[in-house]
């Protein structure tokens, strides 16, 4: 299911925007903010995991040696 969501954007950012569909070949503005939003989600993830990686090799991380540790 689909929600429709509405935004207003300045005119300088609109243009942008429009200027980024024609350029990188989206087919609607709201394909462009669909991917927009993804890659910023896989962001996340991505420094989610960079984080967690750190605090193993700072020595923070925790052996877990069953699914029961996770408790």
């Amino acid at each position: 299911m689909r929600e429709i969501v509405n935004i207003s954007l300045p005119e300088e950012l609109n243009r942008a925007v429009e200027e980024i569909i024609k350029k990188e070949n989206f087919a609607t503005k709201s394909e462009f903010f669909r991917d927009l939003l993804r890659s910023r989600l896989e962001g996340k993830i991505v420094k989610d995991v960079a984080d967690s990686r750190r605090e193993i090799m700072d020595g923070k991380g925790k052996l877990l040696k069953s699914l029961k540790s996770l408790r």
